[in-house]
């Protein structure tokens, strides 16, 4: 069988959107299956590595992928998106052979408080909120952090300041990708701005930059801005973790993604 992002489309949806599994035959190879997964939700989790399954795999780390196979899962890896859980590698049929298998199961996505564009004034919302635990259940995270070893010490002495602490945590958490596949994290701000005290932490390929505006000692009080690729500024006042979080579900926003996806995810390039 040749896969093709297409033909691994038709897959899925001849799945359904409910917990359900199928053997693939025999001459796919699983390996193809899962760079073509990967291509799509990014880098995955491993559940099962040789018949051996990780002990953290619970609930929340994906274990109802698992049900389908009882102990006969060889190799199985699984990519959180939305309100589904994706699987695919090895296991046992009945007979005892081991084949290549597709699978999916429900998700249970928490509910993203604090968001809505009226919410601060009506809750009394204040700093309490740890909005980077936030998006990692936005979007589904569940892998341990890529990056947990930068430097910060020495990128801060080349760039001449201190980062912003929520900024720092996704950097090590997420590492180098995309949310929604669509807005990229750089692993470093970029200084193109600085003439402007901006500078940039991710951006979309429609050009939009998002920045920081350097104001004042602390950068956990530094205001997002948005350079459009017009080269207007458009100020908010929060941080970025939480400018993510509400560019992903607000769809009042002037800079949502919640338009364009129903399903968040962070698309890691490693």
């Amino acid at each position: 069988m040749e896969l093709t992002q297409a033909a691994v489309n038709d897959l899925l949806a001849r799945l359904g959107p409910g917990d359900s599994y199928m053997y693939l035959p025999g001459d796919l190879d699983p390996q193809d299956l899962i760079d073509l997964l990967a291509g799509m939700y990014g880098a995955p989790r491993t559940l099962v590595l040789d018949g051996f399954t990780d002990p953290t795999v619970d609930d929340s780390r994906g274990a109802a992928l698992l049900v389908p196979f009882e102990d006969r899962a060889v190799t199985l890896r699984a990519w959180a998106y939305g309100d589904q859980w994706v699987g695919a590698g090895t296991a046992r049929d009945a007979e005892g052979t081991q084949r290549s298998v597709l699978v999916i199961a429900g998700r249970e996505v928490p509910e993203p408080l604090g968001v809505a564009p009226d919410e601060d004034e009506d809750e009394g919302e204040g700093e309490d909120i740890d909005w980077m635990e936030r998006l990692r259940l936005l979007t589904g995270w569940t892998q341990s952090d890529q990056r947990p070893d930068v430097d910060w010490a020495e990128m801060e002495s080349r760039l001449g300041t201190a980062l912003p602490s929520d900024y720092k945590r996704m950097v090590e958490t997420f590492g180098k990708g995309a949310f929604d596949g669509f807005l990229d994290l750089n692993q470093e701000p970029w200084t193109d701005l600085r003439e402007d005290d901006l500078l940039i932490w991710a951006g979309t390929e429609h050009e939009n930059l998002y920045c920081w505006r350097v104001d004042g000692d602390d950068p956990d009080r530094w205001p997002v801005v948005v350079r459009s690729f017009d080269g207007e500024d458009v100020p908010f006042d929060c941080q970025a973790a939480e400018f993510v979080c509400r560019i992903l579900i607000d769809p009042h926003h002037p800079f949502t993604m919640a338009r364009f996806f129903d399903t968040h995810w962070f698309m890691n390039y490693g």
